[in-house]
């Protein structure tokens, strides 16, 4: 049995710290390079986070070529028992991103770091320099699952329907149109900002809300509906992505286009 085997999803510092040995465990650093290389939690291997991404304009943020995620996951030493545990040092944006990657793979072992490397940092947990040996060679066959993703067209076939929550994770002056990141500002009609910052608890080494959950009740972001979480490049809604799977919402999709897709369409409905 695996020593994960009894968490959830979101996990704390100390429950990482007692299982960096376990053999099926895959660690993932998402931070920058420059931090990864002053320190990181022993046995990362780090990810530059620009492979998670087309990183192509008008959307960078859509998912990248299946070769691409095939070497990438090849170099990780990916395998069907792995248990891939996934941080950053920005509270969760990059994170929670590859979690949805891992969604889209259809690979569900896998586990947030509460907080990431902050947190990680602030419970007093050493960090190394050293970096793991490489994963052995091999080729990767993956399948992409298209349900953790809400397409353009999804999207804009759901507007207006009764079940559906936009959980917009941008600024509140993205959101208004006061600061436009693409041709044209504004939000997606029925949208409800939340921005990603606000879901992190800056006193707890940027660990999600222990409020969250009503938080998203009162802003009508409810488990009942579907939740479509979006920003400008599918990064910070990386956060809001994990946060609503972490809660036990049912039906999570990320918008990977997010608005400098929608933003940069002429076609596509705006309100501000």
């Amino acid at each position: 049995m695996s020593a994960f085997a009894s968490l959830p999803l979101l996990i704390e510092p100390a429950e990482l710290a007692s299982r960096l040995d376990a053999d099926e465990l895959i660690l993932v650093d998402l931070s920058t390079t420059a931090r990864y290389a002053e320190g990181h939690i022993a046995g990362a291997r780090w990810v530059d986070s620009k492979r998670t991404q087309l990183g192509q304009p008008p959307a960078p943020g859509l998912l990248p070529p299946v070769q691409q995620l095939e070497n990438l996951f090849a170099e990780l030493g990916h395998h069907p028992e792995a248990v891939y545990v996934v941080y950053d040092d920005e509270g969760g944006g990059w994170a929670g991103r590859f979690i949805w990657l891992l969604d889209v793979i259809g690979h569900q072992r896998y586990h947030f770091l509460n907080g990431g490397l902050q947190a990680w940092l602030a419970d007093g947990l050493p960090v190394t320099q050293e970096v793991p040996a490489a994963a052995a060679a091999q080729s990767l066959q993956l399948i992409i699952h298209d349900a953790p993703t809400a397409s353009r067209d999804y999207l804009q076939s759901r507007l207006g329907a009764n079940d559906l929550a936009i959980w917009d994770a941008r600024s509140p002056a993205e959101f208004s149109g006061e600061k436009v990141l693409a041709a044209r500002g504004g939000h997606i009609p029925g949208a409800i900002n939340f921005e990603w910052t606000a879901g992190m608890d800056s006193q707890r080494g940027l660990r999600i809300r222990s409020d969250m959950a009503q938080v998203l009740r009162d802003l009508g972001i409810t488990p009942d509906k579907e939740i479509i979480t979006h920003c400008q490049t599918h990064r910070r809604s990386g956060f809001t992505y994990v946060a609503a799977k972490a809660l036990g919402y049912p039906r999570v999709k990320a918008y990977a286009g997010s608005w400098s897709e929608w933003g940069n369409l002429t076609d596509t409905p705006i309100e501000s």
